[in-house]
């Protein structure tokens, strides 16, 4: 079923499919401190993510930033602008504003699964102006997929390396 997205004085006013996705019981071979210290690394968060470039972030409060960056969407350079939560050490908030899911609002949860290992939950409403709903699903797990593979191995480094090293 869409959902009505927009008002009388919005000009984006269009019906949209709403797709929700939990994927559930991710692992990182990381403490949970390590994934707080490398969610709060910056560039060197968003350098692993190759598949994202000319990154900005604005902090617009103590929480709260506004990141700004190129995403390859199917081979095409598109902006994405996010307003991203940190609510350590439960999880992040994210909406994306502008790009292809704008109006898609996704929450990570991390939960310290020993000393040396985090879990990781997302939840999601997920919607694209420019996508059916079928196609929204695919797109969204296949980001997903992409972003914990990128993850992980830059976490389980950062585990196993010297703090002062990061």
């Amino acid at each position: 079923m869409g959902q009505f997205i927009g008002g009388p004085t919005s000009n984006r006013t269009r019906w949209m499919a709403l797709v929700h996705i939990r994927d559930e019981g991710g692992q990182f071979d990381a403490s949970i401190e390590t994934v707080w210290r490398y969610l709060n690394s910056g560039d060197m968060h968003g350098k692993v993510h190759t598949g994202s470039r000319n990154r900005q972030v604005q902090a617009v409060g103590d929480t709260t930033m506004m990141i700004t960056a190129e995403r390859d969407w199917n081979g095409n350079w598109v902006k994405e602008v996010s307003r991203v939560t940190v609510m350590p050490p439960l999880g992040v908030s994210t909406e994306i504003l502008e790009g292809p899911l704008a109006g898609s609002r996704i929450f990570t949860v991390y939960s310290p699964e020993g000393l040396e290992r985090t879990r990781v939950d997302v939840f999601g409403e997920f919607r694209s102006p420019q996508l059916p709903p079928d196609q929204v699903e695919v797109a969204v797990r296949k980001w997903l997929e992409e972003s914990y593979n990128q993850d992980a191995p830059a976490l389980k480094a950062m585990q196993t390396s010297p703090k002062e090293a990061f």
